[in-house]
């Protein structure tokens, strides 16, 4: 009979699992602070095994400050990965090199530490001639780098680029070094990749500013993106590894076993109108602008509609700095409004006539309709010429933010449903919610002019049921 011991099967289960080893790990880094699970740690956690195992390769973690977010990324994570791919290179980063050095410290702590070298030492093992505080090697190849955005760029290359707050709180009202952090990380960091087919990138943070680098790469695309506010708002975003917020009560916790409730609401008060960015990862304040967060209602299934539209806002170009189309189509009940689905894209000219058909075809919608602008009158011109669409022409008479204004109470009234589960959600609450400071106004601009013909339909639709009745 083989005799196996207590320590050496949770060794094992550690080595196979992120979550464990951080579990029995945690005294080693943290010996003062008691380890308090929470499920946004397995949640990160899952996330960060599929970068290792290849399944996404550029991630994106939004979450608050004190609930662990860089002793799991930096800390952590680099030396269970390590286990199993000891030649994997690292690259980390923060705003100051003293937070790099801080996390790369511990780091090389954990994997000299007794319990570390008892359990894991024939993995790897650190090489004499490289164990600075910013860096150090071990004996597959691999190696740990830490730098920072002020810093001087290494020449080194690596399988993991990881940045774990590029941002300094104290400067983030400042442009010059918000787009410094940008260009650094669009010119510098993200080339580094040694295998860039391959290799991953992952950025972990609290939101700042809508232009900061979270809003940088998202406004890009090509990240998966795990969102996770200190209190619930209704937002289900699912990520492409099946994963979506376990929560359902609103303003419910993050992680109350640590961070409760009066706990929280000091960090309110000391971080004031920034706690909307740093805490719920929506950089601005929840009580300001027209179309608040707290105003939308959510559904899991669709009724029956009496009247189905799509509402287009159009852009031509395709470059990064243009706006996008966005469509958003409208089912209508008696009493409310469902957004069945949303487009959104950087396209060109003949790429939006294809798209115009395509989604007609999904949805079939009673209407389609697109503001009668520069942009839009050549798009109506065409489908009315080359299809059999149900298009209509919208002039808009007034401004943005009056038309928005206009139909805000329809909103804070509930009347408007969202999907609960709808990957778009998250981005077009987000935009709603910044207007008319955001970056980009195109799904406002569809709701408006889809809501406001809506509005029409409905109060003509009456009419001749009224007239109807009237007449038997």
């Amino acid at each position: 009979m083989i005799n196996v011991s207590l320590e050496a099967i949770n060794a094992e289960l550690a080595k196979r699992s992120l979550s464990e080893f951080i579990k029995q790990a945690w005294h080693v880094v943290e010996p003062g602070t008691p380890y308090i699970h929470g499920w946004h740690i397995d949640a990160i956690c899952e996330h960060l095994e599929a970068v290792t195992n290849g399944h996404i390769r550029n991630l994106l973690i939004n979450m608050p400050p004190r609930h662990a977010k860089s002793l799991i990324v930096s800390v952590f994570w680099p030396v269970w990965e390590w286990l199993g791919n000891p030649s994997c290179k690292w690259l980390y980063s923060s705003y100051g090199q003293s937070l790099s050095t801080r996390d790369s410290l511990k780091c090389r702590r954990l994997i000299l530490s007794p319990w570390f070298q008892r359990n894991y030492s024939n993995s790897f093992k650190l090489t004499s001639d490289q164990r600075a505080k910013t860096r150090f090697d071990n004996d597959h190849m691999g190696y740990r780098i830490a730098t920072s955005v002020d810093g001087a760029a290494t020449g080194e290359g690596g399988n993991r680029i990881v940045v774990d707050d590029p941002h300094n709180v104290t400067e983030a009202d400042s442009k010059a070094v918000m787009e410094g952090t940008l260009l650094w990380w669009d010119e510098t960091m993200s080339t580094r990749l040694n295998n860039p087919k391959k290799d991953a990138k992952v950025i972990v943070m609290q939101r700042m500013r809508q232009n900061d680098l979270s809003g940088h790469v998202l406004e890009h695309g090509g990240y998966e993106h795990l969102c996770l506010p200190a209190e619930y708002e209704g937002s289900k975003h699912v990520t492409s590894i099946g994963w979506s917020d376990p929560r359902t009560e609103d303003n419910e916790l993050l992680w109350p076993e640590r961070i409760d409730r009066a706990t929280l609401e000091d960090l309110k008060r000391t971080l004031g109108t920034a706690s909307s960015g740093q805490l719920q990862q929506r950089p601005m304040d929840k009580e300001g602008g027209i179309f608040k967060i707290e105003y939308w209602k959510y559904y899991r299934e669709l009724p029956s509609f009496s009247y189905k539209l799509q509402s287009w806002d159009t852009a031509f170009k395709d470059g990064e700095e243009n706006d996008y189309s966005v469509c958003t189509t409208w089912g209508v009940t008696e009493n409310e409004y469902y957004i069945i689905d949303r487009y959104k894209a950087k396209i060109k000219f003949p790429d939006l006539i294809r798209m115009c058909t395509l989604l007609y075809e999904a949805h079939k919608p009673n209407l389609v309709i697109i503001e009668d602008k520069a942009s839009g009158q050549s798009l109506i011109q065409s489908i009315k010429k080359e299809t059999r669409l149900p298009v209509k022409a919208i002039k808009v008479d007034r401004d943005k933010v009056s038309r928005a204004n206009a139909i805000s109470g329809t909103i804070e009234c509930g009347k408007v449903l969202l999907p609960e589960k709808g990957t778009w959600v998250a981005d077009y609450v987000d935009n709603m919610a910044v207007f008319p400071n955001g970056a980009h106004d195109d799904d406002v601009d569809s709701t408006t002019q889809a809501l406001n013909e809506l509005v029409l339909y409905k109060r003509k639709d009456t009419r001749v049921t009224s007239l109807n009745y009237f007449s038997r």
